[in-house]
């Protein structure tokens, strides 16, 4: 397993990052896995085996669950590993339990810590966007978390550009700790991150973390064109789609993904996982997994590297259309 800067952080970490989704499955998160603790136990063993030395939860994750559940699977080999959660999401009845004001951050870093059997987190993330707390409120909490060795390093996820240029903006100008990794939506079928915030973790030297980089699974090599769509699957569950997704478009490069793969011996959704392993920026791809057999095939993803050739083919067939202003941008000036 090759390693990769967090960011511009000194810390490396696996190029495929371990996401515990699928533990537990209360409410919500039941259509994305329902993991008890032996399965957990088998996932992790197999990941560390394998040379992941990074794993992802969250405190929303099954209502706690996950990262309980990722605790007890780590046990002693905790500090053998970076270790990331997240806070944001509601994690009860009151109404302060949930967002990210001192009040919540600071009472939700103390009950995930408490989960996970830890008494520090190696990257805690901001799950998304508080629109009613002031961002200074919000890494003020999170600075304090550093410097009192709770936290290490401190991250975001979901941000849209001006959101995180004033996070950035707002620690430089007060000293505080800056976030060094964006966990992002990033795949085949999702490119919007590369007309703003590719481009603004390069310039601030932030590390990509993606999520849902297989976009829920249709990027696996289960859905195919003209063929019944596979049961049981995140996709074909009686929730409503979580993300939208272009079905034509996302056959179209299914079969690109298929060529590729065949190519190398490998599989579609190891060529899905590989392309963004290509991209600029990418410290870590979050994979998730409910069987062995999945993490086992997800694994084989760093056995090898797709060539600029290829990455360029399905740069082109995924073009995402452009939007105001990067396509007046990118004109030519008038003569």
């Amino acid at each position: 397993m090759k390693m990769r800067f967090l960011g511009k952080t000194g810390v490396k970490v696996s190029e495929l990052c371990f996401g515990t989704m699928t533990f537990g499955g209360r409410s919500f998160f039941k259509y994305v896995g329902q993991l008890g603790q032996k399965e957990a136990n088998t996932l992790v063993d197999m990941s560390l085996e394998a040379g992941i030395n990074f794993f992802d939860t969250a405190d929303v994750y099954s209502q706690g669950l996950s990262e309980e559940m990722l605790g007890k699977a780590l046990g002693k080999r905790r500090k053998d590993i970076i270790l990331a959660t997240k806070v944001r999401g509601k994690m009860g009845p009151g109404p302060n339990d949930v967002g990210l004001s001192r009040h919540h951050i600071i009472e939700a870093c103390n009950a995930s810590l408490k989960r996970l059997g830890t008494d520090y987190i190696d990257l805690y993330q901001v799950h998304n966007f508080d629109p009613d707390t002031p961002q200074e409120e919000t890494m003020r909490a999170l600075d304090d978390l550093v410097r009192q060795g709770k936290v290490r390093y401190i991250g975001c996820s979901n941000y849209s550009g001006w959101q995180l240029m004033k996070a950035m903006a707002i620690s430089d100008k007060r000293g505080w700790e800056r976030f060094v990794t964006l966990q992002a939506l990033y795949s085949l079928l999702a490119r919007d991150l590369e007309n703003e915030m590719v481009p603004l973790c390069l310039d601030q030297g932030m590390g990509i973390l993606v999520w849902s980089p297989l976009s829920g699974g249709f990027l696996s090599g289960k859905y195919r064109r003209g063929k019944p769509q596979p049961k049981g699957t995140r996709l074909s569950g009686p929730q409503p789609r979580f993300l939208q997704l272009d079905e034509e478009k996302g056959f179209d490069i299914v079969e690109e993904l298929d060529k590729i793969a065949k190519a190398h011996n490998a599989t579609v959704a190891q060529a899905a996982l590989n392309y963004l392993l290509a991209k600029e920026g990418v410290s870590s791809v979050i994979i998730g997994a409910r069987t062995p057999e999945q993490l086992a095939d997800n694994l084989k993803t760093t056995d090898w590297e797709m060539s600029a050739e290829e990455v360029s083919r399905l740069d082109e067939m995924s073009q995402p259309v452009p939007v105001y202003p990067y396509w007046m941008q990118a004109m030519p000036p008038p003569e």
